[in-house]
């Protein structure tokens, strides 16, 4: 029989939005997820709590009645999608049916016609049809019949006791130790969160047979397997954090606005009542240093770091784009604390103002779903987005509550061109203080950061030829040869520092006083 009955208190939010559906005699839901055998558990005790017989369907075994770990196939002939649904409708008793892996088979008119009308047969009933696949793919006639819940990845909890039953497996056997305090095991638990229990569980064991223990060494190993989630979901990249902020030179307004935001993502900040920070939008002129900042911030503050190219969001398939854009999201914020890098968001964005015309709305779209992420998500996703070219970017990107700063990177003053120079000498494992830098600086006036650089490497190329180690004159020399942006596009950086005046925040303090002057 039907209860009518709430979910118990404590329930997970999830598996609470699910009983009321299910009490609604809702007849379609459909569960976004790659964990199916989770899902199976939980579906169990759900199907229990209600009273109702669970049938799990799948295009190999066919419609199937599980009764604890039994399962019983009712029809061979039911593998066929049309007949399972004509099946499904025959059903006497109130049922919970799960159809795996289904959404391939609404591509048929078919298919799509004979769910319409079990929909409609079921709503006289007490049986709900569950949809469990990994992607959402639903045919516009079943838009007003489906229901569409997302599964979140498992709590800390659930994380917990996977390792506790990890735990006291490792420790019957005597195969293995396990060495972890309880701060230990909560931060190897923070580690895998965002991998699903499956995931979880291989990190775990892999750690454990590396070297026969588990300990607080093992954490490596499990951030691992969150840069194999990243890594297959073919549209984000897992950048390494090899640079630090000490390698970016000059930008001490923006570095002291970072470091002030060194602890925004614990659970100290938690406790005190910050909220997470959003994220940043660093405009500038190219070289300067904003994609160098952007994998310094995820360095300094220990987080992963990710980019997102936007240029794989959009595909040839219609509606295939916003689903990436969703994708991707889900990705990040799955694996979060995390820093999203987005580069060059312009380029991105460029077709949105005629989107209408040249793609039939799908900048639009794409744009206006990340402009409602950036404004609305909780997660604690910290978005970085660097641009070159103002006159790109959408005014409503702008807007206060998108990000947490605008930053303008200007070119380097005389004093952060003498650091940049002194920190690219000391890289290439040369002594600055063999050079002149005051002197380097001033010869290298209106260079960018990416131009200081090069101009060292090519000094690099020519002691090489000469055989003789790097010298002042080599990089001298080298400055002397080039000819910066700023001289070739000399009126362009005069409009980009014209209008960032009054509506960004300098990222020097020599930049503020330049335009206080």
């Amino acid at each position: 029989m039907e209860t009518l009955e709430a979910a118990p208190a404590g329930t997970p939010k999830f598996v609470s939005d699910l009983d009321t559906l299910i009490r609604a005699r809702y007849p379609l839901i459909y569960l976004l997820t790659w964990e199916e055998q989770r899902l199976d558990a939980i579906l169990q005790d759900v199907a229990q709590t209600h009273g109702k017989a669970l049938l799990q369907w799948s295009v190999t075994r066919g419609l199937r009645r599980v009764s604890g770990v039994r399962t019983v196939t009712i029809s061979e002939q039911s593998r066929d999608p049309v007949e399972a649904l004509g099946a499904i409708g025959k059903l006497t008793e109130a049922s919970l049916v799960v159809l795996k892996d289904f959404h391939p088979f609404l591509e048929s008119p078919a298919v799509v016609r004979a769910m319409r009308e079990l929909a409609q047969d079921l709503k006289s009933t007490y049986t709900t049809v569950i949809l469990l696949a990994p992607v959402l793919s639903i045919p516009v006639e079943l838009e007003k019949e489906v229901s569409v819940l997302d599964v979140p990845l498992p709590s800390f909890r659930d994380l917990f006791q996977l390792l506790k039953e990890i735990v006291t497996v490792v420790r019957r056997g005597n195969k293995a130790r396990v060495e972890l305090t309880k701060e230990q095991a909560e931060q190897i638990i923070k580690a895998a969160q965002g991998l699903t229990l499956s995931e979880a569980e291989n990190a775990f064991a892999k750690a454990i047979a590396n070297d026969g223990v588990l300990d607080k060494d093992d954490i490596r190993l499990v951030l691992e397997e969150k840069r194999q989630v990243v890594r297959k979901s073919g549209l984000l990249e897992f950048v390494g954090m090899e640079q630090e902020l000490a390698h970016v030179g000059g930008l001490d307004e923006l570095k002291g606005w970072l470091n002030g935001r060194t602890g925004a993502f614990s659970e100290p900040a938690r406790k005190f009542g910050l909220p997470s920070p959003k994220g940043l939008l660093l405009l500038g002129v190219q070289g300067c240093g904003k994609s160098l900042t952007a994998k310094a911030i995820a360095s300094v503050w220990s987080l992963p770091l990710l980019r997102l190219d936007l240029g794989r969001i959009f595909s040839s398939l219609i509606g295939s784009s916003e689903e990436n854009l969703r994708r991707a999201i889900r990705v990040a914020e799955s694996v979060s604390p995390t820093v999203l890098w987005i580069d060059e968001i312009e380029k991105g964005l460029a077709g949105n103002a005629g989107a209408a015309v040249t793609d039939s709305g799908v900048s639009a779209r794409v744009f206006g779903a990340l402009l409602t992420w950036l404004q609305e998500k909780t997660a604690p996703v910290f978005v970085v987005a660097t641009a070159n070219r103002i006159d790109a970017l959408p005014p409503e990107l702008l807007r206060k509550g998108r990000f947490d700063e605008i930053f303008f990177i200007d070119l380097p003053s005389s004093a952060e061109r003498r650091e940049i120079f002194r920190i690219h000498i000391a890289r290439r494992e040369r002594d600055p203080a063999a050079f002149d830098l005051d002197a380097l600086s001033t010869t290298a006036e209106g260079f960018s950061g990416s131009e200081i650089e090069q101009a060292v490497i090519a000094g690099l190329y020519y002691a090489f030829g000469e055989q003789t180690e790097l010298r002042h004159a080599h990089v001298l020399k080298a400055v002397e040869e080039a000819f910066p942006l700023s001289a070739t596009m000399g009126e362009e950086i005069s409009r980009l520092r014209e209008w960032a005046k009054n509506r960004t925040r300098p990222a020097s303090g020599a930049q503020r006083l330049a335009v206080a002057g």
